[in-house]
């Protein structure tokens, strides 16, 4: 029985998990080796014991500063040891504390003192190193000291039997907080060799695991780490992983990469205060570490502070000196360039403390968080790139290096850890069959394809446009040839273009992207005879170009052109495939042997939520929803999209009553145009594809979002009962899958749902896609709900299948269309939402928050009347343009 029937009467039962239904049988087995390592445990009967843990000050205020905690817990452990039984401890570096067994009491208050652990260790309201008594203690090498209270209690018991009944499909929350501490061991033993931690990735301080990114910022090469309960028992997963971190070094030299100049004089100060502020340093000559608070007004040859010196009678008088007098007369350290400009600020906003800038020196290991540049993002991911074997040698070499054995605590715990990856079984399923052109069939090879001497199957046709040139390398008149000429191969009537060929009026090449795009379409307009059908866009660089997002946002959300942006200099047949018409589809699915769809009429769904940059909480989340039409297809396909609380993950419009007759949630439009594209069809079944939610969202998925879809069709008819299948995809994981007896990625469409998999959910692994550069990061898929009742060789073809139906690609993809598809559909919507010119707006109503859902509101407007919808197989040349 389906739930909708259920939750007609008003009841929303509360769904779990769906099991395992059992293992694939379909496809060439092949023996797979993955980078899972089998964890051995002989202490299943012993007990973590959880203590809390409350640091503060002597006069009781709690202790705030991040990174503090594990030195102050360290000077416990060396300090108490006989209070503490000797006992070892893993601390998570907040609040929580680990044992294996008891301590020998319920609660210890215990004083501690830290040497050097003031961040601000500089006399206050002086430059660094400055004047007075505190400066001669100092030069007797007299160490600044602080105490701490520290309070310890106990929580409570975790059994280890929990892991071991996890494996045996028995999952709790005793095994994920016996997992955990786990995984705290791991951090704590990173922490103590010095690593940058992040969540579960390490990160050592050796420039050779350091790439330049430009601007800068480094890639930093680490490790992840974490344990994993599988069908298999308990597995260490270890990966490859990456982070951003500030150059370290002289800060002079970070702001002139960052600011991407070579003279100091040509620094905009106050871009650099605010990416310098809260990054640590080291000053010159004191080598203590400070954290940046500011920058000051003044350059240090003007910014004045007064000194305290003794009289000869025994007083004390103050002098005004500027910093630069200061640390060249008095502290007679030379300064070469400082003088002309800001000092460093490590004080307080009361006292502050200032240090010449050519003295500080930005420390190692120091993330940077901000968003990348286009050019720095492809730059990381090209260096990131390993070939499967070269990742096998390096995380081989990282767990030696880890050496885990010597860790107490996970000896105490029974822990041993193989030294071999694990062997799995996987198995490659047959490559789908497409359908081209007149009543071709096209045969997929490793994952590829191509249309040469093949025609589309629904060509469109170019009326009129127009060509518009931002590239001075480019003869746009040869690529508008080339264009006519490969369309009549493929099928596709082009008319010529506009005589006139639009190039950018060289004067504005260096203006800012939003203003070439503006100069360029008032020339359009006041040439043009009317509205244009299409406008072919030919950037000036092959990656990243600055005019793609305002040009695309320009003429989709506000004129309602289609535009297609090109960079290459040629055209030739493959690249035309993107331009137009329905490319291919299965030549399953006019048969009625897809599982499941064929014979009942289906709606696919696929489900994404796309979020602000980090740091801008001001930026409403942009959920996307698309939806498969005119059945039995499933290679077309329609969007809607709608905005949301920032940072929010769960889709909170997919179902929004207004009345007893209205509901403007994003799943009716969907659901009626599903109908009239599908000849007044309703779907029985309803398969939804769900991306960008982690396992502790899963629960949500099922039982928030999945309710709305089902009030959503009881509000279009209340006898309607479509059966609903729920599956999550990810890519944010670290599995990795490597052939045994080949140096090569594994082949696209191998799938794996053994060993490692989940010892009692339903979920699988599968590489649909070839991996020609680097390792192949399979999509690990999580089927929560399953009222269909798929088998898993018909879910695992199904889910195969859809890898090959993305129009704007001639390989299968790495996920399902449909998250592609709506993962594509949200992102443009964001680059709307990115390069809108919000100045007029954002006066008049007092901010940026209040504008954007204004302009998304014309952008949405747009998206419906002009039906600028991504479609696959239906007005796709639309669809390949957002």
């Amino acid at each position: 029985m389906s739930s909708t029937k259920g939750e007609a009467t008003g009841s929303k039962p509360n769904r779990d998990l769906m099991a395992r239904p059992g293992t694939g049988m379909k496809g060439q087995k092949i023996r797979l080796l993955t980078n899972h390592f089998n964890v051995g445990m002989t202490n299943a009967d012993g007990h973590f014991f959880h203590y809390s843990v409350a640091l503060s000050y002597e006069d009781g205020t709690p202790v705030e500063l991040k990174g503090i905690g594990r030195r102050i817990l360290e000077q416990v452990h060396q300090t108490y040891a006989v209070e503490l039984a000797g006992k070892d401890f893993a601390y998570d570096g907040e609040k929580s504390l680990f044992t294996i067994g008891a301590l020998p009491g319920n609660k210890f208050e215990f004083d501690v003192v830290l040497e050097d652990s003031s961040s601000s260790r500089t006399a206050r309201g002086s430059p660094g190193g400055s004047p007075g008594d505190g400066d001669r203690k100092r030069s007797k090498k007299q160490p600044w000291s602080k105490a701490y209270k520290v309070v310890i209690k106990y929580a409570a018991k975790i059994p280890m039997q929990a892991i071991a009944n996890a494996l045996r499909g028995q999952d709790s929350e005793q095994y994920q907080e016996a997992v955990r501490v786990l995984d705290i061991v791991l951090r704590q033993h990173a922490a103590k060799r010095g690593c940058l931690i992040v969540r579960q990735s390490f990160f050592h301080n050796e420039p050779r695991n350091f790439v330049n990114l430009g601007g800068g910022v480094l890639g930093c090469r680490g490790f992840h780490s974490s344990f994993r309960a599988t069908q298999g028992g308990l597995s260490l997963n270890m990966d490859v992983s990456t982070t951003m971190i500030v150059q370290p070094g002289p800060v002079i030299d970070f702001l002139l990469a960052n600011q991407n100049t070579k003279d100091p004089y040509q620094i905009d100060w106050a871009k650099a205060k605010r990416m310098l502020k809260n990054l640590r340093i080291k000053a010159n000559p004191s080598n203590m570490e400070h954290k940046i608070t500011g920058l000051t007004d003044m350059p240090c040859k003007e910014q004045t502070f007064m000194l305290r010196q003794k009289n000869g009678d025994g007083g004390v008088h103050e002098v005004e000196l500027t910093v630069y007098e200061y640390f060249t007369i008095h502290r007679r350290i030379p300064l070469q360039y400082s003088g002309d400009f800001p000092c460093i600020n490590v004080g307080k906003p009361k006292r502050p403390t200032f240090i010449p800038l050519e003295l500080c020196t930005l420390v190692s290991l120091q993330r940077y968080t901000k968003a990348l540049s286009n050019l720095q993002r492809a730059s990381l991911v090209e260096q990131s790139r390993q070939k499967p074997q070269e990742r096998m040698k390096t995380l081989t070499e990282a767990l030696h290096a880890s050496n885990y054995k010597a860790d107490p605590l996970l000896g105490s715990a029974g822990i041993s850890i193989s030294s071999q990856f694990t062997q799995v079984e996987g198995r490659v399923l047959p490559t789908p069959k497409l359908r081209v052109g007149d009543h071709q069939d096209l045969f997929p090879n490793k994952g590829r394809w191509n249309f040469n001497q093949k025609l589309l199957v629904e060509p469109v046709k170019l009326e009129r446009w127009a060509a518009v040139n931002f590239s001075s390398r480019c003869d746009v008149r040869k690529l508008c040839m080339d264009l006519q000429r490969c369309g009549k191969m493929k099928g596709i009537f082009i008319n010529p273009p506009f005589e006139h060929i639009f190039e950018e009026n060289p004067q504005y090449r260096r203006s800012p992207a939003p203003v070439r795009v503006e100069k360029m379409l008032e020339t359009l307009k006041s040439t043009l005879p009317g509205s244009p059908q299409f406008l072919l866009c030919i950037l000036p660089e092959k990656k990243n170009s600055d005019l793609y997002g305002p040009w695309k946002k320009r003429n989709l959300a506000d004129l309602g052109v289609v535009t297609q942006c090109i960079a290459p200099t040629k055209i030739n047949d493959q690249y035309l495939t993107n331009l137009g018409g329905m490319n291919s589809f299965l030549a399953t699915e006019l048969s009625p042997t897809l599982p499941q769809i064929s014979k009942v009429p289906t709606i696919i769904i696929g489900m994404d939520v796309s979020h602000g940059s980090p740091g801008r909480a001001d930026v409403p989340s942009i959920a996307a929803v698309v939806s498969s039409r005119q059945w039995p297809y499933i290679s077309r396909y329609r969007a809607a999209v709608r905005t949301q609380s920032p940072k929010m993950e769960m889709i909170d419009s997919l179902y929004k009553k207004v009345s007893d007759n209205e509901d403007e949630g994003l799943f009716r439009e969907l659901l009626k145009d599903f109908y009239t594209s599908s000849k007044n069809v309703k779907p029985e079944h309803i398969i939804i594809f769900r991306d960008g939610v982690s396992e502790s969202q899963f629960n949500q998925v099922i039982n928030i979002e999945l309710n709305q879809i089902i009030e959503a069709c009881n509000h279009l008819d209340e006898s309607w009962s479509p059966k609903f299948t729920v599956i999550v995809a990810q890519k944010n994981h670290h599995t990795k899958f490597f052939q045994t007896n080949s140096p090569e990625n594994v082949p696209p469409g191998t799938v794996i749902d053994n060993a490692v998999c989940h010892p009692k959910t339903n979920d699988f692994y599968m590489c649909a896609h070839a991996g020609p550069i680097g390792t192949t990061r399979p999509t690990h898929y999580h089927v929560l709900h399953d009222e269909i009742g798929f088998s898993a060789d018909d879910m695992q073809e199904l889910v195969h299948s859809l890898s090959y139906v993305y129009q704007r690609s001639t390989t299968a993809i790495s996920v399902v269309a449909p998250i592609c598809y709506a993962h594509l559909a949200a992102a443009q919507m964001a680059q709307f939402v990115k390069f809108d010119e919000l100045s007029e707006t954002s006066s008049s109503h007092g901010g940026v928050a209040t504008a954007v859902p204004n302009f998304l509101a014309k952008s949405l407007h747009w998206w419906r009347k002009l039906k600028l919808k991504i479609i696959s197989g239906y007005a796709v040349m639309d669809a390949r343009n957002l």
